[in-house]
């Protein structure tokens, strides 16, 4: 284990997170590449009365992977990634990013459901669900878990599997942090790649209500193996995209095909139909894709989002409205379809995310560069969630969203396995050590 205090020349770095929103300082940085590193950072921490964030990828919006006073648990050191490719499984630290993870499997032809932003740390991302591009083939990532390697609040260092505390097993399946420190993840992979059928499709943004309805009729329905998204952005400023359509607000299909390339193409055909400005749909890496909308660290972000069991045209309308209205270039309002696997795998109860059967996300993914744009822009976002409110669900998935309050939380995953994970966190965290998360308080 390795300490960083205030002092040090490499603090501000160590304790800076993705979001640039969130400026904390924590009293020191617990850097750790093993399980026995935890355990020590959490006797000291315990010593110490030190609150505790545990930080991977840096990714939470709310910043929960840093705090102001306390200790962070930094596992970045944890970078091993160890692919069996004749089982097609792959077991991998808790420091590894999505894009590290990808490049080590498909140098097997493997993948699994990863993050749309490869920045993004595989902890965090899975055991908050994992929502990705080929969640409708494969599920969500927390759905492809065989395994879960933790230090928990009391320094034991256990395993989490169907067979080995398998209640704790099934808390770990979206529910977050709250368990204990993650150190190592075992995963199911699948033959995908190394070429994906993937890319854009893009129009400007006066054809937006036109292309969203034909989006929204024909996604949801389409075959398993497309994962998709409506988006409204700016057109991003490449030579590859025609020149009225850089830096302009856009209408766009972002879409990945799971099977054979050749195959895919059929399917994307009725949105190739609409005659978009920009077809930038092709055969490519599926790393690259994997990379496509990724940003660099230190813009601003306020994030939410909410499920619908259906997209009537007025809640289309509004957000196409909000998509147009974006307040920042950077902005992006995203629609996704669910479905698939990611229905199939809620049907069984071996997760504790509620209201898997919900057939959309909406995620309005605010972005911006200066502080004084901060109130107009998560404005934007609260308003356009009030706006379509009575249409959604009640539904959430918490890696969407930034610090919601509890009821949020509850949400995500009903009642019944609110109450059931809480008795969980009573067993393994009775303290509440772990809370800078979205949190589930443990039963009395």
């Amino acid at each position: 284990m390795e300490l960083i205090g205030s002092h040090d020349a490499r603090y501000d770095e160590a304790r800076a997170v993705f979001n640039a929103m969130i400026d904390r300082r924590p009293a020191v940085i617990a850097k750790c590449a093993t399980p026995a590193d935890v355990a020590a950072a959490l006797e000291l921490a315990d010593r110490e009365d030190y609150a505790i964030a545990v930080r991977a990828g840096g990714h939470s919006v709310a910043g929960m992977s840093v705090n102001d006073g306390g200790m962070v648990i930094d596992v970045r050191p944890m970078k091993t990634v160890t692919i069996d490719p004749e089982n097609r499984t792959a077991k991998v630290g808790a420091g590894v990013t999505w894009a590290e993870f990808d490049r080590a499997a498909q140098e097997h032809g493997l993948a699994t459901t990863g993050g749309r932003v490869s920045t993004t740390g595989v902890a965090g991302y899975t055991l908050g669900g994992g929502s990705g591009w080929a969640e409708r083939k494969f599920g969500l990532a927390c759905d492809n878990l065989i395994s879960v390697d933790l230090v928990t609040a009391d320094g034991r260092q256990i395993t989490a599997s169907r067979t080995e505390h398998p209640e704790l097993f099934w808390a770990l399946h979206g529910g977050g942090g709250n368990f204990g420190v993650a150190t190592t993840f075992e995963f199911q992979l699948y033959p995908l790649g190394p070429t994906v059928l993937a890319g854009l499709l893009a129009w400007p943004v006066n054809q937006g209500r036109e292309v969203s309805r034909v989006y929204r009729d024909l996604a949801y329905d389409s075959p398993e193996e497309l994962g998709s998204a409506l988006v409204f952005v700016n057109g991003p400023p490449e030579e590859f995209v025609p020149e009225h359509l850089r830096g302009a607000p856009i209408a766009a299909i972002a879409l990945m095909w799971t099977g054979d390339p050749n195959e895919g193409q059929d399917f994307v055909k009725p949105f190739v139909d609409l005659d978009p400005d920009a077809n930038l749909v092709m055969p490519m890496p599926y790393t690259d894709f994997q990379k496509m909308i990724d940003e660099p660290p230190g813009l601003r972000h306020y994030w939410s989002a909410d499920y619908y069991d259906y997209f009537p045209d007025e809640a289309l309308d509004i957000f196409v409205k909000y998509g147009a209205e974006r307040r920042s270039p950077l902005t992006e309002q995203i629609l996704f379809p669910w479905g698939g696997a990611v229905a199939r795998a809620g049907d069984d109860g071996s997760t504790p995310m509620a209201n898997r059967s919900a057939k959309w996300i909406t995620h309005p993914f605010a972005v911006w560069e200066n502080s004084e744009d901060n109130e107009v822009n998560i404005d934007w976002t609260r308003r356009f969630r009030a706006d379509i409110n009575r249409y959604t669900n009640g539904g959430i998935y918490l890696n969407f969203i930034g610090d919601e309050g509890q009821d949020r939380v509850r949400a995500a995953f009903g009642p019944a396995n609110y109450d059931r994970l809480a008795a969980v966190k009573a067993e393994y965290d009775p303290n509440n050590t772990f809370k800078a998360n979205q949190n589930i308080k443990p039963a009395r």
